[in-house]
């Protein structure tokens, strides 16, 4: 993973110059590894992505709330959280995502990925649970994925 040597300023510099539209899916990505975190927004921004970073679970809770209370009518439409993170871990606020009724699509990464994690995220509602180290590739598919997913389930809520 060479790109985790570049710092804020390179990867900033290397974002498309074009504006991103206000229909760009809004992504919350908590990861508690700094430069993990930086590569894999700068990734997903890079793919058109409009991504807000939290570095533990409560930062996730924070930017979760500061986000509703700003523009409700642009929620989060997916949540990518590392299942190791301080504080919170990603199958905590997982479950208390579901408990609330929250219906927001989770990814879910891990460098622990035991069947005992897989199960309990599964039964959580886990759109998709990636092994770290992270083929970023991989990411952005499951990320198009649980989107198209997402939306279609939507579509046929409203019917």
């Amino acid at each position: 993973m060479l790109a985790l040597a570049l710092d804020q300023e390179q990867l900033d510099s290397a974002l498309p110059q074009e504006t991103l539209s206000p229909v760009m899916p809004h992504v919350l990505l908590g990861e508690d590894d700094a430069d993990t975190r930086r590569l894999l927004a700068w990734t997903l921004r890079t793919a058109g992505f409009d991504v807000v970073e939290a570095g533990d679970g409560v930062e996730v809770l924070d930017e979760m709330d500061s986000s509703i209370r700003s523009n409700p009518s642009r929620p989060f439409g997916v949540i990518i959280l590392d299942v190791n993170m301080p504080f919170l871990t990603g199958l905590d606020l997982l479950a208390a995502l579901r408990s609330a009724q929250w219906a927001t699509p989770v990814i879910l990464i891990t460098a622990f990925g035991n069947e005992a994690i897989r199960a309990e995220a599964r039964e959580l509602g886990a759109f998709a649970i990636l092994e770290k180290p992270l083929d970023l590739d991989e990411l952005r598919i499951a990320l198009l994925r649980t989107l198209s997913v997402a939306c279609a389930v939507e579509r046929k809520r409203s019917r």
